[in-house]
């Protein structure tokens, strides 16, 4: 109780903050980043280099109402046919800009929901990603699956484009809360699918679950992890809900006053921590949960955990193109999105033309920003050396920064020889600790809660 006092006087949990998968966030992009400025970056990635790949799909069968994605409903699948080859064709675009001998390390599909192309497209969409970069050695082709749309053939169509790590939404595993959010997917049909991966050789396994959701309890989410854990994930994600109505109208169907408050959000949180824990899984960061033998785990060992637009990863390419409406690339020069709205990216691309409308420009203040706060997210400690030599800090104006968030955190922050580092007791305020060295305005920004 004394613990959870003082995270209250801290401001734990008034306090919304970004997620910080990336830096600056989204909401500081602007217009001055185009589609020239994406072509630019394209052809200065080094001939041989990795790169990662995300693939958007933003077409969903339903839209769930806890979701703030940006997602459109079809009952057909006429626009998602159509919006294939259109991601063909922008793949093709890419090729031509790509320097020689490119590999992808990481390859994602991700939605909205991906496994809503029909097979057929899915086989159309990685020839076109396997015509423009090749697959490296040893890199990874991961597709989130939706368990209500999938079939033998669709799996098919996955299994043999080469795709190697499967992620699965589960959200909670309560019928009750499922018919509360608007996703409804019972644990018999999410087995099923599980078989279905397992069955074609697909080994390694993702798998998101939310807490404070409307009407969760200690209990219930306890039964939700339970039934999680005879899935055998390789890596769990334990998302807080964020619930942004003024952001997301479609969530206006969620009952706010039957969502947790803040203090038994944290409660929940504690809760499926233990249980990740007591099951032998590795704490990732501040919400994602391995095995010792996943990537992650080896990465958090190694020092070589990084954070992006999916989370938590352990892949260290310095670009990621982000393909399809709405997607972000990051490149060492800085941030680029595309349209959000499908039919505006897809009136771009037919002209023949990339339909990059904002982004950002580093500059190497944010670069040094952008790593130190990876290295809280990521390690809950920070590297003085590494921000001096590699990225440029003042010495001086780090001490100064260091001690200020100490005298704003006291015991939950640290210096240390090193640096300064978060204490077990402090890592629920990780996110807050962050925000403390953010050098943008965020008072604009509408961000989740910070529990």
């Amino acid at each position: 109780m004394k613990h959870e006092s003082q995270l209250a006087r801290l401001g734990l949990f008034d306090a919304r903050v970004p997620r910080y998968t990336s830096y600056p966030t989204a909401p500081h992009f602007s217009t001055a980043v185009g589609a020239p400025k994406f072509v630019e970056w394209i052809e200065a990635i080094p001939e041989g280099a990795a790169i990662s790949l995300y693939i958007h799909v933003p077409f969903c069968r339903r839209l769930c109402w806890f979701c703030a994605c940006r997602t459109q409903g079809t009952q057909t699948d006429a626009p998602v046919k159509a919006y294939a080859e259109t991601l063909v064709t922008e793949l093709g675009m890419l090729k031509k800009h790509l320097p020689r001998g490119v590999k992808l390390s990481r390859l994602h599909w991700g939605g909205g929901t991906a496994t809503l192309l029909p097979a057929e497209s899915m086989r159309m969409v990685a020839d076109a990603i396997f015509n423009a970069v090749d697959l490296g050695e040893h890199g990874e082709f991961s597709v989130e699956i939706d368990p209500n749309e999938i079939d033998d053939e669709r799996m098919d169509a996955l299994a043999q484009s080469g795709m190697n790590r499967a992620s699965i939404g589960i959200q909670d595993f309560d019928p009750f809360i499922q018919s509360v959010i608007g996703r409804e997917q019972s644990y018999e049909v999410t087995a099923k699918v599980v078989d279905m991966i397992r069955a074609r050789g697909i080994d390694s396994l993702n798998t998101d679950i939310l807490y404070g959701l409307p009407y969760q309890t200690k209990e219930k989410i306890t039964e939700s992890i339970e039934k999680v854990l005879t899935l055998k994930p390789d890596r769990v994600a334990l998302y807080g809900y964020a619930h942004v109505p003024w952001m997301a109208r479609r969530q206006t169907l969620i009952p706010s006053d039957q969502l947790p408050t803040p203090q038994e959000r944290l409660g929940l949180f504690e809760r499926s921590q233990e249980l990740f824990s007591n099951a032998g899984y590795d704490i990732i960061g501040i919400d994602h949960f391995a095995l010792p033998t996943d990537g992650l785990s080896k990465a958090l060992r190694a020092g070589l955990l990084r954070r992006n637009f999916q989370g938590y990863t352990d892949d260290l390419a310095e670009a990621l193109v982000g393909i399809g409406a709405s997607s972000i690339s990051r490149f060492p020069q800085g941030y680029a999105q595309n349209e959000s709205a499908t039919g505006a990216h897809t009136s771009a691309i037919r002209e023949g033309r990339f339909s990059t409308h904002r982004g950002h420009v580093f500059s190497p203040e944010d670069l040094m920003r952008a790593r130190l706060i990876e290295m809280l997210m990521c390690d809950f400690a920070v590297s003085k050396q590494e921000l001096v030599e590699q990225w440029g800090a003042d010495p001086a104006g780090l001490d100064s920064e260091f001690a200020a968030c100490v005298a704003k955190f006291g015991e939950m922050v640290e210096i240390t020889e090193t640096g300064i580092a978060i204490p077990e007791p402090g890592r629920p305020l990780t996110r807050m600790i962050a925000r403390h060295f953010d050098a943008y305005d965020l008072s604009k920004a509408g961000h989740s809660s910070a529990i």
